[in-house]
């Protein structure tokens, strides 16, 4: 008897989570049930998943609406019309400022529900009725449509389960309106009466009006949808050529092609594994998963785009032959089973990343060469910060009651009424879909049409996006192909042109000839030593000390540091008990047997998602399936489903069927469930480390180019300063802007490094460009005059410039230059300069004589580019005179020493007791690292107040020889008095 259903999906409307609604209607004797979110697909196919465990048949349509007014209800009588359906949704969703007209379209396989509205006049279909609402029944007995009751059936709309729910339905309402509460119009808002009654009480409703009943019952025994969860076949593009078997005998073909490039002499292992990961392929369905894979990377590689293929398909020799990745899984030893196996139900995972500047073409070649395409979304939550900001904004609260609460210093009894509804129904709300957004990367090309499955929404970005996640396409077999992007591919792709044009003397560099920068002293040394600042994946603070921490210098052994830095190795302390048995050979004497003859690599300990599995089949007498599905639930990818439980019980069943002791078996679950997520395939880390090894090959040849092109992709880990100050360790020369040399973009001549306009605080990109053109036509400036004459330029901008110094070559000082651009350019709306046929010379000025200072300077550069380009330490407000240095802490081992240091980064952590305790990284007068740890004591008394330099005093610790200071005390040490304003200070409070 229910049409028109909304879940929470019906985003800021409905409050009732799907299955709920499927558990409501069950405990209501309901037995077929219509899913209607407003404009929106999202709980569709977890629904009808869903609705066999409630034993109801489902129904799928959708609540067409302008806003909270309602115009028809489209109900889909199969697959095909659900199709139609969603296509149509998907017109306006793609185009916002259609609005859904009154009238429904003729879509075949349809119902169509209009609301009914007294006085109104109808002109009804076949396929369409009119719903009337149990508050209808008085007006129907007048109307003429009560002649006409075959075109009507009940409409009782549910949004709701209860008066919380109702209470609920009008906080998200406000906060789609931006407006208060008791401002709400009664037009944005549902029925108090808009929930589920039980299936006696509605009929008992409509008694007087038995057909109604009737047609409802028979308009919904018309609908049925089914979908395949089974996933024993992908829904992905099933042939990449039509042919299945083409498809089959291509893959075969360009792997073997791939040999002669991969391998010199390769041997029968290579040749065995090949047939059996092509047998196991073929039978899995997977043959054009691997072939679109393949035409995406020959695209990328025929436009010279850089890229990285990563995830659980690095295990594979056919990905490695048909270069989707670049690791060799022979050499590795990467366990197969990890990528695919005839018991795993879905594909391989293909992680394709490419350089920011690259990926929107590769997503475009995509949808123009594959048919049915489209970006997954991801389902934006509300979280509790934000939403007691939001219903504050509600219920009218003060900013500063708001800030109170979202810090939660507060205790809840003492709070005034309203903020008690704050908290109670932001908590309530937490976890509710607030809007749809886009995966980071994934994108399904589906075999049937996407609408088949979901409506689309049109993000900003302009590429069809689903309205369902991840989850929901794997859940029907379509399975994701993930383009994603990353700064470190653009950095290494910008750092070997620059490389061309700074040294076009020297050979072009094979940056993809890994093989040789395996064996690379220089390069060895740079991991030794942890000088890998500005290369990917390895110069974070965390990873700087593991990998001195280790002694890293080699592949292997970086693939294994790219793994145990991850939060779960480290988090369930075996991180530590690798280290220990890494430098220790004694130590793995310590190892389980067991667990030492299933992981004699890395000594016993799990690293890897693949030791994972292994540890679950070998030490929980798992299946390859059972283990698999184990670690997708360490994903957190069935995290919430009973499969994953009943896994981990057979776990323990099994060690205790075999006699294993429970506190081991215990143990050993404990340090499985601590990877939660977070390690790394192997194959994954050892496609990380392939791109460490080249930025590193990079770093230790051509140090200043490779900081160039790391400042212009925006950097990495940390801040453009701390990279500017590495060029400059380098020998480089570093120049603030310039405009007869600088261009948008950092560029470097010789070891000189003229910084782009691009990172100039409020620069106007429009000006650069007239800049730039104008000197490339006419050539370089000869002064300010010059300059104003031929760039059309507003005082503002003109400003930023001068305050820069990049006139310096005028040898003009720059205070007097702001003086003579103040007194010639019109603060009037800037346009395009007119070529005069006359020049008209201007009037020079005497300006008087303004010296500037460096003190001037160095904050004219913090406040423009967000650090100066001197010393940090040259502007202390008292200058110490402290000659310790981060060189010399190891003659100061467990003594406590005072040292200044300037701040880089911090980072944060939780102890068991759930205190917060921090690291940070400073930097000393030569340029060093100093590292720090703050326990929480100390973290509380002595706090971080922002970038600037610190005293700091504590003890100098050394572990597995790396030096770190653990802090007594620390203070923030005075700046001097900015000097652009001194003057006016006194003068103000004289």
């Amino acid at each position: 008897m229910y049409l028109n259903c909304h879940s929470y999906y019906s985003l800021r409307y409905g409050t009732i989570k799907p299955e709920r609604l499927l558990a409501i209607a069950s405990e209501n004797g309901i037995q077929t049930l219509a899913l209607t979110d407003i404009n929106n697909t999202s709980a569709c196919l977890d629904f009808v998943r869903l609705s066999n465990n409630y034993k109801i048949k489902p129904v799928l349509g959708i609540d067409f609406r302008n806003r909270a007014k309602q115009q028809f209800i489209l109900i889909a009588k199969n697959n095909n019309g659900f199709y139609n359906i969603n296509q149509y949704l998907s017109a306006f969703l793609h185009n916002p400022d259609l609005e859904i007209p009154e009238q429904a379209p003729q879509l075949e396989d349809t119902f169509v529900v209009y609301p009914y509205i007294h006085n109104k006049t109808y002109t009804l279909k076949t396929n369409e009725f009119l719903g009337i609402k149990p508050q209808d029944l008085n007006h129907l007995k007048f109307s003429k449509w009560n002649a006409f009751r075959s075109k009507l059936v009940v409409l009782q709309t549910v949004s709701f389960e209860n008066k919380k729910g109702f209470n609920t339905h009008r906080l998200l309402r406000a906060i789609d309106n931006n407006t208060l509460l008791s401002k709400l119009p009664k037009t944005e808002q549902g029925d108090p009466t808009d929930r589920l009654l039980p299936y006696n009480e509605l009929c008992n409703s409509y008694q007087e009006f038995p057909e109604l009943l009737e047609n409802t019952s028979s308009l919904l025994e018309d609908c049925t949808i089914n979908f395949d969860f089974s996933q024993e076949v992908p829904n992905n593009q099933r042939s990449y050529t039509n042919n299945e078997l083409l498809d089959f005998k291509l893959l075969k073909r360009l792997t073997y092609q791939g040999l002669h490039y991969r391998y010199k002499k390769p041997g029968e292992r290579i040749f065995k594994r090949i047939e059996k990961e092509l047998e196991i392929i073929k039978e899995k369905g997977f043959v054009s998963y691997f072939l679109i894979n393949w035409k995406i990377l020959k695209y990328a590689r025929s436009k010279g785009y850089f890229y990285v293929g990563r995830g659980s398909g690095a295990n594979s020799i056919i990905a490695y032959l048909l270069r989707i990745t670049d690791v060799d899984p022979v050499e590795l030893d990467l366990y197969f089973e990890r990528f695919i196996n005839l018991y795993r139900k879905n594909p391989p995972d293909f992680d394709l990343d490419f350089s920011w500047r690259d990926r929107d073409d590769i997503t475009q070649f995509i949808f123009s060469r594959f048919k049915n395409t489209a970006l997954i979304a991801v389902y934006n939550t509300f979280k509790f910060r934000a939403s007691v900001r939001e219903l504050g904004k509600v219920f009218g609260l003060p900013k500063a009651e708001m800030d109170v609460l979202t810090r939660g210093k507060y205790n809840i009894n003492q709070l005034d009424a309203l903020s008690q509804l704050v908290i109670k129904y932001s908590t309530y709300i937490q976890g509710f879909p607030n809007y749809l957004g886009i995966h980071a990367g994934g994108i399904i090309i589906s075999e049937k049409p996407i609408h088949y499955y979901t409506a689309t929404f049109m993000p900003p970005k302009g590429f069809a996006t689903t309205q369902f996640d991840m989850v929901v396409a794997e859940d029907i077999g379509l399975y994701k192909f993930d383009i994603l992007s990353q700064r470190g591919l653009g950095k290494i792709k910008e750092a070997v042109n620059i490389i061309r044009y700074n040294h076009p003397e020297k050979a072009p560099i094979d940056i993809h000839d890994i093989k040789r920068f395996k064996q690379d002293e220089n390069i060895k040394n740079l991991l030794r030593h942890a000088k890998a600042i500005g290369c990917f994946y390895v110069e974070s603070p965390a990873m700087r000390m593991l990998l001195k921490k280790l002694q890293v210098d080699t592949y292997l052994g970086l693939v294994a540091a790219s793994s145990v830095i991850r939060p779960g190795v480290s988090k369930s302390g075996m991180m530590r008990e690798y280290i220990l048995r890494y430098r220790y050979p004694e130590r793995r004497k310590e190892a389980h047997p067991v667990l030492l003859k299933i992981m004699p690599e890395t000594y016993g300990v799990m690293v890897y998602q693949e030791d994972v599995i292994k540890v679950a089949h070998y030490f929980g007498g798992l299946t390859l399936g059972e283990a698999d599905m184990l670690r997708r639930g360490m994903s957190g990818k069935f995290r919430s489903r009973e499969e994953f439980l009943k896994v981990k019980q057979q776990f323990f069943d099994n060690c205790k069927k075999e006699g294993k002791p429970y506190e081991l078996t215990e143990d050993i679950w404990r340090q499985i469930e601590s990877f939660a997520g977070y390690a790394f395939a192997k194959g994954h880390s050892a496609s990380y480390a392939v791109e460490s090894y080249q930025s590193l090959f990079l770093k230790a040849y051509y140090p200043l180019e490779y900081m160039v092109a790391t400042i212009n992709n925006f950097g990495g880990f940390y801040r453009t300063e701390l990279y500017v100050h590495e060029a400059r360790m380098h020998g480089g020369v570093i120049e603030a802007p310039c405009v007869n040399e600088s261009f948008n973009e950092t560029i470097i001549k010789g070891k000189t490094i003229y910084l782009g306009f691009m990172f100039l605080h409020a620069f106007e990109s429009k000006t650069v460009k007239r800049l730039l053109q104008e000197r490339k036509k006419n050539g370089p400036f000869k002064s300010l005059d010059d300059f104003i004459d031929r760039v059309p330029i507003s005082i503002e901008q003109i400003s930023i410039l001068i305050k820069i110094n990049a006139f310096r070559f005028t040898e003009v000082n720059k205070r007097e230059l702001l003086w003579e651009a103040y007194l010639k350019i019109s603060k009037t709306v800037i346009q395009e300069h007119v070529t005069d046929l006359f020049k008209t010379e201007r009037v020079n000025y005497k300006t008087p004589e303004l010296p500037s200072t460096t003190l001037e300077h160095a904050f004219d550069e913090i406040e423009l580019l967000g650090f100066s380009l001197c010393s940090p330490f040259h502007l202390i407000e008292n200058h110490v005179r402290n000659p310790l240095r981060a060189a010399q802490f190891a003659k100061f081992k467990d003594k406590i020493i005072t040292i200044e240091g300037y701040l880089v980064t911090t980072k944060t952590t939780v102890t068991s007791n759930g205190k917060y305790m921090y690291f940070g990284t400073f930097l000393d007068r030569d340029g060093d690292f100093i590292d720090t740890v703050h326990f929480p004591p100390i973290a509380t008394k002595f706090p971080f107040r922002g970038h600037g330099i610190y005293s700091i005093t504590g003890k100098v610790l050394e572990e597995f020889d790396c030096i770190t200071i653990e802090v007594i005390t620390m203070y923030k040490l005075a700046v001097v008095e900015d000097p652009r304003y001194s003057d006016t200070i006194k003068h103000l409070t004289a």
